[in-house]
Order: structure tokens, then C-alpha cells, then sequence
């Protein structure tokens, strides 16, 4: 059997480069960032107990929570929160509009 080289691989860079092309992936690299700036604008006593659990069409986004005692204290939050947030939004070009907040969705 003959030997195989190995010569023809491409740089990570011009990998990642194409990678990050395809729009699919961007907007999903940039809705896990925003879902990670979830932590930084939640008041401490919900961060434990509340996550960003997905996107619904037309800018909603899906919060899990512990309980429903929870979900209502943030809803009752909900302006100040979408405050918070929106520089974050801005800056990863990204439009939330409104906060659903979903015991039924936390595991």
C-alpha cells in the first residue's frame, strides 16, 4: 500500500472564516451570547433560578424558571430587564421585544 500525505489541509482561520459565512450560524452564535449577558442583567436572587431557553418569531424570548413565583417576579421586572438588555442587543444586532417567562420549560 502506498503512502498517504497529508499536505492538502486548510488553516483554521480560513475554516472558521467560512464557517462563521453562513448566516444560519451567526445568528445562532450571536443569540448564545446574548443568552449568556442573560446572567449579567438579572437581579442575583434569579439567576439560579431563571435561564434563556429559547427564541419565538417576532423577537420573544422564552425565559425557563424554577417555579411560577418566579416567572411572575420577572415579569413584573419585565420593562426594566428589556432596559438592561438592550444595549447587549445592539451591539450583537439582535431585536428582542418582549420576555416570556415559562415554568413549564425548566428541568
Amino acid at each position: 500500500m502506498g503512502k498517504v500525505l497529508y499536505t492538502d489541509f486548510e488553516d483554521i482561520n480560513s475554516v472558521i472564516t467560512s464557517m462563521m459565512d453562513n448566516p444560519v450560524l451567526k445568528k445562532a452564535v450571536a443569540r448564545t451570547n446574548l443568552y449568556n449577558v442573560w446572567d449579567k442583567i438579572l437581579p442575583e436572587k434569579y439567576k439560579k433560578k431563571s435561564r434563556p431557553f429559547s427564541m419565538l418569531p417576532g423577537g420573544i424570548m422564552v425565559i425557563a424558571c424554577a417555579n411560577s413565583v418566579v416567572a411572575q417576579e420577572l415579569s413584573l421586572r419585565k420593562i426594566t430587564l428589556i432596559q438592561k438588555f438592550q444595549p447587549y442587543m445592539q451591539s450583537l444586532k439582535l431585536n428582542v421585544k418582549d420576555f416570556k417567562f415559562d415554568p413549564k420549560k425548566w428541568s
